[in-house]
């Protein structure tokens, strides 16, 4: 190995940051020279090469456009990153999620472009690199060098580290790089700067038109009960539902910003998510006019109760009448009580005249019972478990 490239490795293991890393048409290399200097566990939690189609759908949740773009590199790498964040649920470091999807020299003559589409997402930022190579300049292991050599820098720029070799590129080729800088708007968000933001599965941010359907929480963690629910959701109203995460709640301080980005990473690749200020519905509201809120039956509950409204049921009624008149709707799921029964919309007391603003979620086509705070107790008992060990 070229001992520059052996010092890269070398300082990319000694760095915090560990990586899941996704690859498809090119990248082994990069693999197996990560592989090939002591340290990759410190560096690699998983590798992934999702090379047949249908395992590359299965990976992405979809079936892109087109397997070698842009915005599939980034949806892998986001993707990457959110299997880190649920690799990671026992430990704190920081993550990324690195992808490379690419089309080079192979068997058959390609009509097309020889590329590669590489990102790093973490949860502060995304990069991307889109590399040209010029066709006929180099055969496959020396197209597949320069990918590897460009995935390799693309991790160290990702772990901080500073000092790396300079890519191999000839005359014909050409490399084209950008970023989506997360932090900078969470940033913005805690000084009030902006009420609201978005970030695509692409990875690209969303601050124009706010979402026409809303499943908010804190989602700590994300579950499949929160998917499932958007989906079904998805399914009743014929739009898609993006997922809120409040970074402002009733009786909570805010989030810090760190925390905000490490809760927005869990649906990079796969999910459009909104981090927001408003910490009420009404406010919401006021942020997400004439958007449906997708919520529980227990939050519904606290919708339609005096006590959440200064205990004044005028002022209860007078925020329904806002959101209505605003063009909102509660789409509302049952969920299952302390007592372990099973409640659902019909159950609640809606006051004169707002019927029309609630609408439920048949039991039979979402159930799921399993909260957040049984996932993290879980998981703190089995934390206190390996501690012990």
């Amino acid at each position: 190995m070229d001992p520059a490239i052996q010092s890269l490795i070398q300082a990319i293991h000694d760095s915090p940051p560990r990586a899941v890393f996704a690859a498809a048409g090119a990248g082994s290399q990069a693999l197996a020279d990560l592989l090939g200097v002591p340290g990759a566990s410190r560096t690699l939690l998983e590798a992934l090469i999702p090379y047949a189609a249908d395992s590359f759908d299965e990976f992405l949740g979809r079936t892109p456009e087109q397997y070698v773009s842009v915005e599939t590199g980034r949806r892998m790498a986001g993707r990457a990153l959110a299997r880190a964040h649920h690799l990671r649920e026992l430990e704190t470091f920081p993550i990324v999620g690195l992808a490379c999807t690419a089309a080079i020299v192979t068997d058959r003559p390609k009509r097309g472009e020889h590329r590669a589409h590489v990102a790093a997402w973490t949860p502060g930022r995304l990069t991307t690199w889109a590399l040209h190579l010029e066709k006929d300049a180099r055969d496959r292991a020396g197209e597949e060098g320069l990918v590897s050599r460009l995935i390799l820098d693309a991790l160290g720029e990702a772990c901080g580290v500073a000092a790396r070799p300079p890519l191999p590129l000839g005359p014909g080729d050409s490399l084209v790089s950008g970023s989506v800088d997360f932090a900078a708007e969470a940033g913005r968000l805690r000084r009030g700067e902006v009420r609201w933001f978005g970030i695509e599965p692409d990875g690209a941010l969303m601050t124009e038109s706010p979402p026409t359907a809303l499943l908010s929480g804190s989602f700590n963690p994300l579950h499949a009960g929160h998917t499932g629910l958007a989906e079904t959701a998805a399914e009743l109203l014929g739009v898609p539902v993006a997922f809120e995460v409040s970074a402002v709640n009733v009786d909570k301080p805010p989030l810090e910003t760190a925390v905000l980005l490490e809760r927005l990473s869990q649906f990079a690749g796969r999910w459009l998510v909104v981090a927001g200020t408003a910490p009420t519905f009404v406010e919401k509201s006021r942020l997400y006019p004439a958007a449906t809120f997708v919520v529980g039956f227990d939050t519904a509950a606290r919708v339609i109760e005096p006590r959440y409204y200064g205990d004044s049921k005028t002022a209860m009624l007078a925020a329904l009448a806002e959101m209505r008149d605003r063009g909102n709707h509660f789409l509302v799921a049952g969920r299952e009580d302390k007592d372990s029964r099973f409640r659902e919309l019909g159950e609640l007391a809606i006051p004169d005249g707002f019927a029309g603003l609630f609408a439920a979620i048949p039991a039979g086509m979402f159930r799921n019972d399993v909260s957040s705070t049984e996932i993290r107790a879980a998981l703190k008992e089995e934390e206190v478990k390996l501690s012990v060990r």
